[in-house]
């Protein structure tokens, strides 16, 4: 995914939000307004996203001697901050014009809605590619949620111009609003995840250190530590106790296990300090057991 194609979307959505603005207040539509500053919000988010894949690309310096590949995470953490609290606004915009009900202009919802359809519609195609990236998928998921509430809000008028009930609107921008917190929590929990070092959901402690202690010499394993760069990229520390044995030996042993865990956990980042069996363990956290062999 080239970053010019998250500066297109970025032009298309502003692009967007000046037409919804324009057709929610000719069409006294609390939806469309709503969805305008939906759509407005994508704008920052669409901006911190390009800003984060293009640090993402920067190579690794003496200050980040991992890398940028965390910018991706953080971007993502932001917008879903953002995005929980126009979810919050959005829900009280709509309470409120549910309490006093205004008669809206179905014509203007209708062909705005189908404006807004095809650029978001648009985006999300754009985006598809991306989404194993979890700062891309943020916005992936912030544009398909757009998308549907595109076409509730074509519906939605449909409605009101067959019956005349306008509490159909301030009810779509409410839905609206739970559907952005609802997926910008799922977001939010993911890119804390990683930001705080947590252990890759897919993996489990004791199934990496088991594959470890397969390797000929290794006798026992502690202190694992297992973490996510960011981009796709895992980490992974821990303490191995081996014979006594000559330096080649040694470094064999590190080779195996490197190749292991690439081959079976895709693990790149390895660093694994060898320690002489026998010595205590100074950690209280030792694991596993020896494999039977």
């Amino acid at each position: 995914m080239q970053p010019r194609v998250l500066a297109w979307a970025m032009a298309a959505t502003l692009a967007l939000v000046v037409a919804e603005i324009f057709g929610g207040l000719l069409g006294r539509s609390i939806a469309l307004v709503n969805d305008a500053v939906h759509n407005l919000s994508d704008v920052p988010a669409l901006g911190i996203s390009w800003l984060a894949m293009r640090w993402a690309q920067r190579p690794a310096d003496n200050e980040k001697t991992y890398g940028y590949r965390r910018a991706g995470e953080l971007a993502a953490f932001t917008n879903a901050v953002l995005l929980v609290l126009l979810a919050l606004w959005l829900g009280w915009e709509s309470i409120e014009r549910l309490r006093s009900p205004v008669a809206v202009v179905e014509s203007w919802m209708i062909w705005t809605s189908l404006a807004a359809l095809a650029v978001n519609g648009g985006i999300t195609l754009a985006l598809v590619r991306g989404r194993n990236d979890l700062n891309l998928r943020s916005i992936l998921v912030h544009n398909f949620g757009d998308a549907l509430s595109n076409i509730a809000i074509i519906a939605g008028a449909v409605v009101i111009g067959y019956t005349g009930w306008h509490r159909i609107d301030p009810l779509l921008g409410l839905a609206i609003g739970l559907l952005v917190l609802w997926s910008s929590i799922g977001i939010l929990r993911a890119s804390a995840h990683i930001l705080l070092e947590g252990r890759p959901k897919e993996m489990r402690v004791e199934e990496v250190a088991r594959t470890i202690l397969r390797v000929d010499g290794v006798m026992e394993v502690h202190d694992v530590h297992i973490w996510s760069l960011g981009g796709g990229e895992i980490a992974l520390s821990c303490h191995a106790r081996v014979p006594d044995m000559h330096m080649d030996k040694c470094e064999t042993i590190l080779s195996r296990i490197k190749e292991l865990l690439a081959q079976e956990f895709s693990i790149g980042h390895v660093t694994v300090q060898l320690e002489r069996a026998g010595l205590p363990a100074q950690s209280g956290y030792v694991m596993p057991e020896p494999a039977k062999r």
